[in-house]
């Protein structure tokens, strides 16, 4: 009967990114600069990419177009789980009460759910590509196939959202009767389960085997591409060569080091109140930075992508 009486959260509150009015202007200005820089230059790679007119040409290299659509996919994934969590922090960052609704918070947890596990998944496909390029350069075409290559995306996004809408319906079928304040700027799995007034033991296990079997798949495709990678750079004689070996996936690995440092920081270690602002900082790197930096440590590191980059920007300055 007691439970029977209990009200039903519909409300929840954020604690937001930081209670100091004085840092609160500097916040907001960095991070709205931050999330129209993020917006603009992956705009700016798929605007580029998708009218590139060397894309319409049938004999175009393979390789420079799978390269090119993997950049144009991870700029749509940054884009929209970005912006699932940026402009709400923003706004939060205006206001005293920091409100979200429990269908806000729903939604804005399943697309953010949704998208991070594709990007992961898309970022062990790209080690899976490069290992391809390097080790297999004869035989890339038939390697990474149409096929092969759209089978990878699919399942990407497949996987991303059915770990998604799995772990949406188990968190929020959980009974909220009180507190409703998140000890975040965001609504994650981790601070949503604390708050919960029934047992949440088969999310937490779902969280867990979700987190390893996703992250540590991804992580092992990732380690056992570059295992091959490294022993046939070591074969390679000439200096010049290993080098520009290595520079190929040198951004690649730059992308999974922050990710996935950040993210296992978050989700794979017990919870303990006194690293909450810890995660809070952990947790902006690959919601707000990351985004913004995959463009600049990605894609505009790749050769073909900056000639299409400037091509398409000569082409507008003549048009002006």
């Amino acid at each position: 009967m007691s439970h029977m009486n209990q009200t039903k959260v519909n409300t929840f509150v954020l604690s937001g990114l930081t209670d100091d009015e004085q840092l609160i202007p500097f916040l907001f200005t960095f991070f709205l600069i931050v999330y129209l820089v993020c917006v603009v230059f992956n705009f700016g790679i798929i605007f580029a990419v998708l009218t590139a007119p060397t894309l319409r040409t049938p004999m175009y290299h393979f390789l420079a177009y799978l390269s090119m659509s993997l950049s144009t996919l991870l700029s749509m994934v940054d884009i929209v789980y970005s912006s699932a969590v940026t402009p709400k922090m923003l706004a939060d960052l205006t206001t005293k009460l920091k409100l979200i609704s429990f269908e806000g918070c729903a939604i804005q947890f399943f697309f953010f759910d949704f998208l991070v596990v594709t990007e992961a998944l898309l970022i062990s496909t790209m080690a899976y590509d490069r290992y391809a390029a390097i080790c297999h350069p004869l035989h890339y075409v038939s390697v990474m196939t149409n096929k092969k290559c759209l089978g990878l995306i699919v399942f990407a996004f497949s996987v991303g959202f059915l770990h998604s809408i799995a772990q949406t319906s188990c968190v929020f079928s959980l009974d909220f009767c009180g507190p409703n304040y998140i000890e975040h700027f965001f609504c994650d799995v981790s601070p949503l389960l604390k708050l919960v007034c029934s047992s949440s033991l088969r999310c937490n296990l779902m969280t867990l085997f979700i987190a390893i079997s996703c992250g540590m798949g991804s992580m092992a495709m990732i380690s056992v591409s570059y295992s091959f990678i490294v022993f046939s750079i070591l074969q390679i004689k000439s200096t010049e060569g290993r080098k520009k070996a290595f520079n190929t996936c040198s951004s690649h690995l730059i992308c999974v080091s922050l990710f996935y440092g950040t993210v296992f920081f978050i989700y794979l270690r017990p919870p303990a109140k006194v690293l909450e602002k810890q995660d809070k900082a952990a947790s902006i790197v690959y919601t707000v930075l990351l985004p913004m930096m995959n463009p600049l440590i990605y894609s505009l590191r790749n050769q073909e992508v900056k000639r299409v980059i400037r091509g398409s920007v000569n082409k507008c300055l003549r048009c002006s």
